[in-house]
């Protein structure tokens, strides 16, 4: 078998800086590159942001359908998110080696800080969002989730000097104000009021973590791992994923759930192999969004990757009500409208972006 070429990811030409200022504002906002030609850039813009939109909304769903099946251990929820990390290895074994990588590698003391401090707050995120899922309908959760766009803003502002215009300032405003008709319109359905609160609660931590997880997943790439190629990209979701299993496996056992799991797996309304099943494509899905999410903070930014997520919004809850015959009511409605307008905002500022670029490409070599 031939080797796997090396995906060569996107940095602009004007962002291989000598300073420290000049390296942040290359992260900061979407870029060219000079090994990568437009339309290449482009279809690795779509690809990754494909992958993120399936693995997103496929895996919010399995997480619902787990619960609906018999499902009651958060931990087994918090697990299954990043459990996929094995399927990771095949793939770096058909990589070749990048010399690039080899230049820029970091000591192993500095990336182990890295990928335990990533993998520890991705254990938590996930925990408190399988309790969000556990207690919310899946569309107001998902609704709920766009609010990690806001978060992302704050962070990556102070940690990745993203810079703000209006239109990602509309952006965020929408955004948050969609979660907020969501979080003032009670709807616990068969969960009770005070479990529904902690739901609506917890996921909206469980934003504000996961996007710091985005910015300094940016900044650690900027700051220390230096290196452009698919292969970096791979070892952080391997590396971020085995320490999250390994925590949340530590917490099932510690918390004594893994003693129902038997009873979890004989007792599953749709039966063992269906069970057993759900539990391996929730892995391969978040495994499919980590890929698409990773790949896009390196390419553009942990904003544009948490806005391409964001864009799951309305499709979780119109799919929500067909598979899970979720209620929704005018509210919902108008919250994912919001959410639309939201995110065609951010949209169009990058297409500004991009449109003044090529203009002072043209304008500097006619």
């Amino acid at each position: 078998m031939g080797e796997a070429p090396e995906i060569q990811l996107h940095i602009r030409e004007e962002a291989r800086p000598t300073s420290s200022s000049s390296q942040e504002a290359a992260f900061a906002q979407p870029q060219s590159s000079s090994k990568l030609t437009n339309w290449q850039w482009w279809f690795l813009l779509f690809f990754y942001s494909f992958l993120i939109l399936a693995g997103h909304t496929s895996g919010n769903l399995l997480g619902r359908f787990y619960y609906n099946q018999g499902g009651k251990s958060v931990w087994m929820a918090t697990i299954t998110p990043s459990a996929g990390f094995p399927l990771i290895i095949p793939l770096l074994l058909l990589l070749p080696p990048s010399s690039t990588a080899a230049v820029h590698r970091p000591s192993i003391v500095k990336l182990a800080a890295i990928y335990i401090s990533l993998g520890l707050l991705t254990t938590g995120n996930n925990l408190m969002y399988a309790y969000g899922l556990l207690y919310l309908p899946v569309s107001t959760y998902s609704l709920v989730c766009a609010t990690q766009l806001a978060f992302n803003a704050v962070f990556s502002y102070f940690l990745n000097s993203q810079k703000f215009t209006p239109f990602i300032f509309n952006s965020i405003i929408l955004l948050t104000t969609a979660a907020a008709l969501l979080g003032v319109h009670s709807e616990g359905g068969s969960v009770s009021g005070h479990k529904y609160s902690i739901g609506l609660a917890l996921t909206l931590a469980a934003s504000a973590g996961f996007s710091l997880v985005l910015s300094l997943t940016q900044l650690a790439y900027q700051k220390v791992i230096k290196s452009e190629t698919f292969t970096v990209v791979l070892e952080m979701i391997l590396w971020t994923g085995l320490v999250s299993t390994a925590s949340s496996v530590a917490g099932l056992f510690a918390s004594g759930e893994w003693r129902g799991i038997r009873e979890e797996f004989a007792g599953s309304e749709k039966g063992k192999v269906t069970y057993v099943m759900t539990l391996i494509w929730i892995a391969i899905c978040w495994l499919v969004y980590s890929v698409g999410n990773v790949g896009l903070i390196f390419q553009v930014s942990s904003l544009f990757a948490n806005v391409i997520g964001t864009l799951a919004t309305p499709l979780v809850p119109i799919l929500a009500v067909v598979f899970f015959h979720d209620r929704m009511d005018g509210v919902k409605v108008v919250a994912l409208l919001i959410s639309i307008l939201g995110f065609v905002n951010y949209v169009y500022q990058h297409y500004l972006d991009d449109a003044e670029e090529k203009k002072a490409t043209r304008i500097e070599h006619p």
